[in-house]
């Protein structure tokens, strides 16, 4: 049980990251809706962001694996 709601609290928190990150970076720089090339570096909360949205993919990941193996 604990492990489903703590699922479910990454999971949302997950999301909101996900939400925050760059609009420009997504589908519409490939039909031409971004400015520039296609490598930009990340800086500041940005590159917080990016990081933090990745570990919590594999946290996710993590307890994905560990609920089904349970």
């Amino acid at each position: 049980m604990l492990i489903s709601v703590i699922q479910i609290i990454v999971s949302v928190v997950l999301i909101v990251l996900i939400l925050l990150q760059e609009r420009s970076s997504g589908l519409s720089g490939v039909f031409g809706g971004s400015e520039g090339g296609f490598y930009q570096t990340r800086r500041g909360l940005e590159r917080i962001i990016f990081g933090a949205t990745i570990v919590l993919v594999v946290i996710l990941m993590g307890l994905s694996l560990f609920s089904l193996l349970r």
